[in-house]
Protein backbone atom coordinates (compact mmCIF):
# COMPACT_ATOMS: atom_id res chain seq x y z
CA UNK A 1 0.00 0.00 0.00
CA UNK A 2 1.37 3.33 -0.94
CA UNK A 3 2.61 5.65 1.74
CA UNK A 4 0.42 8.93 2.01
CA UNK A 5 2.23 10.64 4.72
CA UNK A 6 5.65 11.51 5.45
CA UNK A 7 7.31 11.87 9.38
CA UNK A 8 10.02 14.04 10.51
CA UNK A 9 11.59 11.90 13.11
CA UNK A 10 13.73 14.38 15.40
CA UNK A 11 17.36 13.15 16.34
CA UNK A 12 16.81 14.52 19.24
CA UNK A 13 15.22 11.51 20.88
CA UNK A 14 13.60 9.83 18.33
CA UNK A 15 9.97 11.39 18.77
CA UNK A 16 7.72 12.33 16.09
CA UNK A 17 7.96 16.38 15.11
CA UNK A 18 6.11 16.73 12.72
CA UNK A 19 3.46 14.92 10.27
CA UNK A 20 2.48 15.80 6.94
CA UNK A 21 0.02 14.52 3.80
CA UNK A 22 2.00 13.52 0.65
CA UNK A 23 0.92 15.48 -2.41
CA UNK A 24 -2.16 13.70 -4.17
CA UNK A 25 -2.13 13.43 -8.36
CA UNK A 26 -4.91 15.85 -7.79
CA UNK A 27 -2.83 18.31 -5.98
CA UNK A 28 0.33 18.32 -7.50
CA UNK A 29 -1.51 18.84 -10.96
CA UNK A 30 -3.25 22.08 -9.17
CA UNK A 31 0.04 23.57 -8.05
CA UNK A 32 1.15 23.04 -11.94
CA UNK A 33 -1.89 24.50 -13.84
CA UNK A 34 -1.72 27.85 -10.97
CA UNK A 35 1.87 27.71 -11.34
CA UNK A 36 1.80 28.48 -15.32
CA UNK A 37 -1.26 30.75 -15.10
CA UNK A 38 0.61 32.50 -12.14
CA UNK A 39 4.26 33.07 -13.67
CA UNK A 40 2.26 34.23 -17.06
CA UNK A 41 1.69 37.43 -15.10
CA UNK A 42 4.64 37.37 -12.42
CA UNK A 43 7.10 37.92 -15.59
CA UNK A 44 5.63 41.23 -16.33
CA UNK A 45 6.09 42.53 -12.80
CA UNK A 46 9.33 45.04 -12.53
CA UNK A 47 12.59 43.45 -11.17
CA UNK A 48 12.77 46.21 -8.48
CA UNK A 49 9.23 45.02 -7.52
CA UNK A 50 10.34 42.03 -7.00
CA UNK A 51 13.60 42.47 -5.33
CA UNK A 52 11.42 44.47 -2.96
CA UNK A 53 9.14 41.61 -2.03
CA UNK A 54 12.47 39.28 -1.89
CA UNK A 55 13.39 42.05 0.95
CA UNK A 56 10.13 41.95 2.77
CA UNK A 57 10.19 38.09 2.83
CA UNK A 58 13.85 38.03 4.57
CA UNK A 59 12.71 40.69 7.22
CA UNK A 60 9.82 38.40 8.26
CA UNK A 61 12.18 35.34 8.55
CA UNK A 62 14.87 37.26 10.18
CA UNK A 63 12.77 38.47 12.68
CA UNK A 64 11.25 34.99 13.66
CA UNK A 65 15.03 33.81 13.19
CA UNK A 66 15.06 32.39 17.04
CA UNK A 67 11.70 30.40 16.38
CA UNK A 68 12.56 29.27 12.82
CA UNK A 69 15.95 28.11 14.67
CA UNK A 70 14.37 26.08 16.81
CA UNK A 71 12.16 24.51 14.48
CA UNK A 72 15.42 23.45 12.94
CA UNK A 73 17.01 22.58 15.93
CA UNK A 74 14.11 19.90 16.70
CA UNK A 75 13.95 18.76 12.82
CA UNK A 76 17.57 18.23 11.93
CA UNK A 77 19.70 18.68 14.95
CA UNK A 78 21.93 21.48 14.45
CA UNK A 79 22.69 23.35 18.28
CA UNK A 80 19.99 25.69 19.01
CA UNK A 81 23.38 27.87 20.00
CA UNK A 82 23.55 28.22 16.00
CA UNK A 83 20.35 27.70 14.14
CA UNK A 84 19.27 31.01 13.82
CA UNK A 85 22.53 32.32 12.35
CA UNK A 86 21.58 30.36 9.23
CA UNK A 87 18.35 32.65 8.79
CA UNK A 88 20.51 35.61 10.38
CA UNK A 89 23.49 36.02 8.68
CA UNK A 90 23.58 33.14 5.36
CA UNK A 91 20.41 33.47 4.04
CA UNK A 92 19.70 37.47 4.83
CA UNK A 93 22.93 37.88 3.38
CA UNK A 94 22.72 35.46 0.15
CA UNK A 95 18.98 36.86 -0.38
CA UNK A 96 19.67 40.41 0.06
CA UNK A 97 22.50 40.12 -2.44
CA UNK A 98 20.83 38.58 -5.28
CA UNK A 99 18.26 41.57 -4.71
CA UNK A 100 20.69 44.13 -4.71
CA UNK A 101 22.09 43.35 -8.64
CA UNK A 102 19.09 41.68 -9.57
CA UNK A 103 17.72 44.78 -11.43
CA UNK A 104 21.58 45.26 -13.31
CA UNK A 105 21.92 41.59 -13.84
CA UNK A 106 18.97 41.12 -15.53
CA UNK A 107 19.03 44.36 -17.73
CA UNK A 108 18.96 43.58 -21.47
CA UNK A 109 22.37 43.28 -23.59
CA UNK A 110 22.21 46.39 -26.38
CA UNK A 111 24.53 45.70 -29.14
CA UNK A 112 23.01 48.35 -31.04
CA UNK A 113 20.69 50.62 -28.85
CA UNK A 114 16.90 50.38 -30.26
CA UNK A 115 17.86 47.41 -32.67
CA UNK A 116 19.62 44.84 -31.42
CA UNK A 117 19.58 43.57 -27.87
CA UNK A 118 19.26 40.61 -25.61
CA UNK A 119 17.03 39.86 -23.33
CA UNK A 120 16.71 37.77 -20.22
CA UNK A 121 13.42 35.69 -20.13
CA UNK A 122 12.04 33.71 -17.27
CA UNK A 123 12.42 29.80 -18.15
CA UNK A 124 8.73 29.48 -16.56
CA UNK A 125 8.10 27.18 -13.49
CA UNK A 126 11.21 25.85 -11.71
CA UNK A 127 11.47 22.96 -9.49
CA UNK A 128 13.50 23.32 -6.77
CA UNK A 129 14.60 20.13 -4.57
CA UNK A 130 16.06 21.43 -1.29
CA UNK A 131 18.12 19.20 1.23
CA UNK A 132 18.33 19.18 4.71
CA UNK A 133 21.14 19.58 6.20
CA UNK A 134 21.22 23.62 5.04
CA UNK A 135 17.18 23.84 4.18
CA UNK A 136 17.23 27.73 4.15
CA UNK A 137 20.80 28.12 3.08
CA UNK A 138 20.38 25.46 -0.04
CA UNK A 139 17.15 26.52 -1.32
CA UNK A 140 17.79 30.48 -1.12
CA UNK A 141 20.28 29.91 -3.41
CA UNK A 142 17.86 28.79 -6.12
CA UNK A 143 14.35 29.55 -4.47
CA UNK A 144 15.53 33.66 -4.79
CA UNK A 145 17.23 34.00 -8.08
CA UNK A 146 14.48 32.18 -9.51
CA UNK A 147 11.54 34.73 -8.27
CA UNK A 148 13.68 37.53 -9.65
CA UNK A 149 14.00 36.41 -12.83
CA UNK A 150 10.47 36.19 -13.10
CA UNK A 151 9.68 32.36 -12.35
CA UNK A 152 7.50 31.09 -10.67
CA UNK A 153 8.59 28.28 -7.80
CA UNK A 154 7.52 25.20 -6.65
CA UNK A 155 9.68 23.55 -3.72
CA UNK A 156 10.19 20.02 -2.58
CA UNK A 157 11.83 19.99 0.46
CA UNK A 158 13.48 17.22 2.31
CA UNK A 159 11.37 14.84 4.35
CA UNK A 160 13.52 15.70 7.47
CA UNK A 161 13.30 19.88 7.42
CA UNK A 162 9.41 20.16 5.87
CA UNK A 163 8.55 23.52 8.26
CA UNK A 164 11.11 25.26 6.21
CA UNK A 165 9.16 25.11 2.93
CA UNK A 166 5.84 26.03 4.56
CA UNK A 167 7.84 29.12 6.56
CA UNK A 168 8.74 30.32 3.05
CA UNK A 169 5.41 30.42 2.11
CA UNK A 170 3.79 32.27 5.00
CA UNK A 171 7.16 35.08 4.51
CA UNK A 172 6.42 35.06 0.82
CA UNK A 173 2.84 35.75 1.39
CA UNK A 174 3.39 38.13 4.31
CA UNK A 175 5.65 40.10 1.92
CA UNK A 176 2.83 40.51 -0.99
CA UNK A 177 4.10 38.24 -3.50
CA UNK A 178 1.21 37.08 -5.40
CA UNK A 179 -0.90 33.91 -5.32
CA UNK A 180 0.42 30.79 -6.71
CA UNK A 181 3.81 32.19 -7.84
CA UNK A 182 5.37 30.19 -4.80
CA UNK A 183 4.21 26.64 -3.95
CA UNK A 184 5.21 24.12 -2.00
CA UNK A 185 4.78 20.20 -2.13
CA UNK A 186 5.29 17.00 -0.23
CA UNK A 187 6.52 14.61 -2.73
CA UNK A 188 8.02 11.10 -1.91
CA UNK A 189 11.01 10.01 -4.74
CA UNK A 190 8.11 8.99 -7.35
CA UNK A 191 5.93 11.47 -7.44
CA UNK A 192 9.25 14.02 -7.90
CA UNK A 193 10.32 12.12 -10.40
CA UNK A 194 6.71 13.02 -12.26
CA UNK A 195 6.73 16.53 -11.48
CA UNK A 196 10.25 16.32 -13.40
CA UNK A 197 8.60 14.80 -16.43
CA UNK A 198 6.09 17.07 -16.80
CA UNK A 199 6.06 19.13 -19.63
CA UNK A 200 5.22 22.78 -17.62
CA UNK A 201 8.13 22.46 -15.69
CA UNK A 202 11.06 24.05 -17.35
CA UNK A 203 14.06 23.79 -14.66
CA UNK A 204 15.24 21.77 -11.98
CA UNK A 205 17.49 23.13 -9.06
CA UNK A 206 18.93 19.96 -6.98
CA UNK A 207 20.85 19.75 -4.38
CA UNK A 208 21.29 16.55 -2.63
CA UNK A 209 23.72 13.15 -3.38
CA UNK A 210 25.11 11.83 -6.16
CA UNK A 211 22.61 9.52 -6.18
CA UNK A 212 19.99 11.75 -5.94
CA UNK A 213 21.44 13.88 -8.91
CA UNK A 214 21.44 10.81 -11.25
CA UNK A 215 17.63 10.39 -10.29
CA UNK A 216 16.99 13.66 -11.07
CA UNK A 217 18.77 13.66 -14.47
CA UNK A 218 16.93 9.94 -15.45
CA UNK A 219 13.94 11.77 -14.70
CA UNK A 220 14.61 14.67 -16.63
CA UNK A 221 16.41 12.93 -19.70
CA UNK A 222 13.41 12.59 -22.02
CA UNK A 223 12.99 16.22 -21.83
CA UNK A 224 15.06 18.94 -22.90
CA UNK A 225 15.54 21.08 -19.40
CA UNK A 226 18.46 21.83 -18.02
CA UNK A 227 19.24 21.08 -14.34
CA UNK A 228 21.74 22.43 -11.75
CA UNK A 229 22.93 20.09 -9.44
CA UNK A 230 24.95 20.54 -6.78
CA UNK A 231 25.84 17.04 -5.40
CA UNK A 232 28.76 15.62 -2.78
CA UNK A 233 31.68 16.54 -1.53
CA UNK A 234 34.88 15.43 -0.15
CA UNK A 235 36.46 18.83 0.41
CA UNK A 236 40.13 18.56 0.90
CA UNK A 237 42.54 21.37 3.09
CA UNK A 238 46.47 21.89 2.10
CA UNK A 239 48.37 23.36 5.21
CA UNK A 240 51.74 24.67 3.92
CA UNK A 241 54.80 25.05 6.31
CA UNK A 242 54.03 28.83 5.69
CA UNK A 243 50.58 28.87 7.58
CA UNK A 244 49.67 30.76 10.45
CA UNK A 245 49.16 27.41 12.52
CA UNK A 246 46.71 29.11 15.21
CA UNK A 247 44.64 30.61 12.06
CA UNK A 248 44.54 27.30 10.13
CA UNK A 249 43.74 25.03 13.66
CA UNK A 250 40.86 27.17 14.50
CA UNK A 251 38.96 27.27 11.22
CA UNK A 252 39.20 23.65 9.42
CA UNK A 253 38.06 22.65 13.18
CA UNK A 254 34.90 24.30 12.68
CA UNK A 255 35.07 23.45 8.97
CA UNK A 256 35.41 20.16 9.96
CA UNK A 257 32.60 20.03 12.95
CA UNK A 258 30.41 22.58 11.99
CA UNK A 259 26.55 20.96 11.82
CA UNK A 260 28.24 17.68 12.90
CA UNK A 261 30.42 17.47 9.62
CA UNK A 262 26.97 17.49 7.82
CA UNK A 263 27.91 20.11 4.83
CA UNK A 264 28.52 19.24 1.45
CA UNK A 265 31.68 22.04 1.46
CA UNK A 266 32.98 21.05 4.85
CA UNK A 267 36.61 19.79 5.57
CA UNK A 268 36.79 16.17 5.56
CA UNK A 269 40.24 15.68 4.31
CA UNK A 270 43.64 17.62 5.31
CA UNK A 271 47.03 17.37 4.34
CA UNK A 272 49.46 19.11 6.34
CA UNK A 273 53.19 19.61 5.65
CA UNK A 274 55.41 17.54 7.10
CA UNK A 275 57.03 19.97 9.21
CA UNK A 276 54.38 21.62 11.01
CA UNK A 277 52.48 18.26 11.00
CA UNK A 278 53.38 17.51 15.03
CA UNK A 279 52.07 20.89 16.26
CA UNK A 280 48.68 21.44 13.58
CA UNK A 281 47.52 17.56 14.72
CA UNK A 282 48.04 18.97 18.46
CA UNK A 283 46.54 22.05 18.36
CA UNK A 284 43.47 20.50 16.53
CA UNK A 285 42.82 17.69 18.84
CA UNK A 286 42.79 19.91 22.13
CA UNK A 287 40.70 22.23 19.94
CA UNK A 288 38.39 19.83 18.84
CA UNK A 289 38.14 18.39 23.01
CA UNK A 290 36.24 21.67 23.63
CA UNK A 291 32.92 20.51 21.76
CA UNK A 292 30.16 19.88 24.15
CA UNK A 293 27.99 16.86 22.03
CA UNK A 294 24.01 16.82 23.48
CA UNK A 295 21.02 18.05 23.18
CA UNK A 296 20.55 20.31 20.78
CA UNK A 297 18.27 22.82 22.22
CA UNK A 298 20.42 23.05 25.15
CA UNK A 299 22.55 26.49 24.59
CA UNK A 300 25.42 25.08 26.13
CA UNK A 301 25.46 22.16 23.18
CA UNK A 302 28.13 22.80 20.15
CA UNK A 303 28.05 19.85 18.86
CA UNK A 304 24.21 18.18 18.11
CA UNK A 305 23.57 14.66 17.19
CA UNK A 306 23.58 13.79 13.26
CA UNK A 307 20.53 13.38 11.40
CA UNK A 308 19.67 9.81 11.69
CA UNK A 309 20.99 6.67 13.95
CA UNK A 310 21.72 5.33 10.23
CA UNK A 311 23.42 8.62 9.26
CA UNK A 312 25.85 7.78 12.52
CA UNK A 313 26.48 4.31 11.88
CA UNK A 314 27.52 4.73 8.47
CA UNK A 315 30.49 7.29 9.68
CA UNK A 316 31.43 4.67 12.42
CA UNK A 317 31.96 2.14 9.92
CA UNK A 318 34.08 4.11 7.78
CA UNK A 319 36.08 5.28 11.03
CA UNK A 320 36.37 1.42 12.13
CA UNK A 321 37.57 0.68 8.35
CA UNK A 322 40.16 3.24 8.75
CA UNK A 323 41.28 1.59 11.98
CA UNK A 324 41.49 -1.64 10.33
CA UNK A 325 43.19 -0.57 7.96
CA UNK A 326 46.24 1.45 10.29
CA UNK A 327 44.76 4.41 11.04
CA UNK A 328 45.08 5.69 14.22
CA UNK A 329 42.09 7.13 16.53
CA UNK A 330 43.68 10.74 18.62
CA UNK A 331 39.80 11.28 20.26
CA UNK A 332 38.41 9.01 22.84
CA UNK A 333 34.54 8.30 22.52
CA UNK A 334 34.37 8.31 26.20
CA UNK A 335 35.32 11.85 26.34
CA UNK A 336 32.22 12.66 24.89
CA UNK A 337 29.81 10.65 27.28
CA UNK A 338 26.58 11.67 25.43
CA UNK A 339 28.28 9.43 22.52
CA UNK A 340 26.23 5.96 22.13
CA UNK A 341 26.07 3.47 19.92
CA UNK A 342 22.54 3.01 18.53
CA UNK A 343 21.94 6.72 18.42
CA UNK A 344 22.70 9.10 15.96
CA UNK A 345 25.19 11.36 18.88
CA UNK A 346 28.60 10.60 17.42
CA UNK A 347 31.50 12.19 19.26
CA UNK A 348 34.01 13.89 17.18
CA UNK A 349 37.33 11.93 15.54
CA UNK A 350 40.65 12.69 14.34
CA UNK A 351 42.29 10.05 12.25
CA UNK A 352 46.03 9.86 10.97
CA UNK A 353 47.90 7.54 9.43
CA UNK A 354 45.56 7.97 7.07
CA UNK A 355 45.85 7.25 3.43
CA UNK A 356 43.55 7.07 -0.11
CA UNK A 357 43.35 3.13 0.83
CA UNK A 358 41.12 3.89 3.37
CA UNK A 359 37.34 5.15 3.02
CA UNK A 360 37.32 7.80 5.16
CA UNK A 361 39.90 9.27 3.10
CA UNK A 362 37.77 9.19 -0.39
CA UNK A 363 33.94 8.15 0.46
CA UNK A 364 31.94 11.42 1.30
CA UNK A 365 31.29 11.05 5.52
CA UNK A 366 29.29 13.60 6.58
CA UNK A 367 29.83 13.76 9.74
CA UNK A 368 32.61 14.79 12.19
CA UNK A 369 35.61 12.99 11.72
CA UNK A 370 38.52 14.21 9.81
CA UNK A 371 41.80 12.49 8.26
CA UNK A 372 45.57 13.80 8.89
CA UNK A 373 47.77 13.36 6.86
CA UNK A 374 51.49 14.51 6.14
CA UNK A 375 52.61 15.38 2.66
CA UNK A 376 55.89 16.43 1.72
CA UNK A 377 55.48 19.54 -0.41
CA UNK A 378 53.16 21.43 -2.84
CA UNK A 379 53.12 18.86 -5.43
CA UNK A 380 52.32 15.44 -3.15
CA UNK A 381 49.48 17.97 -1.67
CA UNK A 382 47.72 18.89 -4.98
CA UNK A 383 48.29 15.23 -6.57
CA UNK A 384 45.95 14.39 -3.31
CA UNK A 385 43.30 16.83 -3.29
CA UNK A 386 43.11 15.86 -6.87
CA UNK A 387 42.78 12.25 -6.32
CA UNK A 388 38.50 12.81 -5.69
CA UNK A 389 35.52 12.03 -7.56
CA UNK A 390 34.54 15.01 -5.82
CA UNK A 391 35.31 18.59 -6.55
CA UNK A 392 33.09 21.31 -4.56
CA UNK A 393 35.80 23.24 -2.62
CA UNK A 394 39.53 23.04 -1.43
CA UNK A 395 41.29 25.37 0.27
CA UNK A 396 45.37 26.18 1.38
CA UNK A 397 46.75 27.88 4.37
CA UNK A 398 49.90 29.70 3.39
CA UNK A 399 50.87 33.51 3.40
CA UNK A 400 51.61 33.09 -0.31
CA UNK A 401 49.21 34.70 -2.02
CA UNK A 402 51.18 34.14 -5.53
CA UNK A 403 51.50 30.66 -4.68
CA UNK A 404 47.74 29.76 -3.36
CA UNK A 405 46.74 31.04 -6.77
CA UNK A 406 49.51 28.65 -8.67
CA UNK A 407 48.46 26.21 -6.54
CA UNK A 408 44.69 26.63 -6.88
CA UNK A 409 44.76 26.61 -10.87
CA UNK A 410 45.98 23.09 -10.84
CA UNK A 411 43.23 21.51 -8.24
CA UNK A 412 40.24 20.72 -9.52
CA UNK A 413 37.60 22.20 -7.69
CA UNK A 414 34.92 24.84 -8.21
CA UNK A 415 35.36 27.09 -5.40
CA UNK A 416 39.69 27.49 -4.17
CA UNK A 417 39.76 29.27 -0.65
CA UNK A 418 42.88 30.94 0.74
CA UNK A 419 43.21 30.71 4.59
CA UNK A 420 39.18 30.04 4.94
CA UNK A 421 37.02 27.53 3.83
CA UNK A 422 33.09 26.29 4.17
CA UNK A 423 31.92 29.61 3.26
CA UNK A 424 29.40 31.43 -0.03
CA UNK A 425 30.31 34.29 -0.85
CA UNK A 426 27.13 35.34 -2.68
CA UNK A 427 29.05 37.40 -5.17
CA UNK A 428 31.02 34.50 -6.86
CA UNK A 429 29.76 31.26 -8.82
CA UNK A 430 28.67 28.24 -6.18
CA UNK A 431 29.87 25.34 -8.49
CA UNK A 432 31.14 22.11 -8.51
CA UNK A 433 32.85 19.61 -10.94
CA UNK A 434 33.32 16.15 -11.28
CA UNK A 435 30.92 14.19 -9.21
CA UNK A 436 29.85 17.40 -7.24
CA UNK A 437 27.94 18.23 -10.10
CA UNK A 438 27.26 21.16 -12.82
CA UNK A 439 25.73 24.44 -13.19
CA UNK A 440 25.94 27.22 -10.68
CA UNK A 441 24.10 29.10 -8.37
CA UNK A 442 24.68 32.58 -6.85
CA UNK A 443 26.51 35.44 -8.22
CA UNK A 444 25.35 37.44 -11.44
CA UNK A 445 26.00 33.91 -12.85
CA UNK A 446 23.76 31.81 -10.97
CA UNK A 447 20.65 34.69 -11.59
CA UNK A 448 21.61 33.99 -15.47
CA UNK A 449 21.06 30.89 -15.15
CA UNK A 450 17.32 31.05 -14.11
CA UNK A 451 16.83 32.91 -17.32
CA UNK A 452 17.19 32.06 -21.13
CA UNK A 453 17.87 34.72 -23.54
CA UNK A 454 15.91 36.00 -26.20
CA UNK A 455 17.44 37.93 -29.37
CA UNK A 456 15.32 41.09 -31.03
CA UNK A 457 16.75 42.17 -34.49
CA UNK A 458 14.89 45.28 -35.57
CA UNK A 459 15.53 46.57 -39.17
CA UNK A 460 14.60 50.10 -38.57
CA UNK A 461 13.31 52.08 -41.92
Amino acid sequence: MKNTVQRTVSPIDGSLYVERKLARASDIERALAKAVGAQAQWKHVPVAERAAIVRKMVDWCVARADVLGEELARQMGRPIAYAPMEIRRGFQERALYMAGIADEALSPVNITPGSRFIRREPLGVVLVVAPWNYPWLTSVNAVVPALLAGNAVILKMAQQTPLVAERYAEALKAAGLPESVFQFLHLDHACTAKVIGDPRVAFVAFTGSVEGGHAVQKAASERFIATGLELGGKDPAYVRADADLPSAIENLVDGSYFNSGQSCCGIERIYVHRSVFKPFVNGFVDLTRKYRLGNPLDKATTLGPLVRTDAANAVRAQIKHALAKGAKALIDPKEFPADKKGTPYLAPQVLVNVDHKMKVMTDETFGPVVGVMAVDGDEQAVKLMNDSRYGLTASIWTKDADAAVRIGERVDTGTWFMNRCDYLDPALAWTGVKDSGRGCTLSRLGLEAFTRPKSFHLKVA
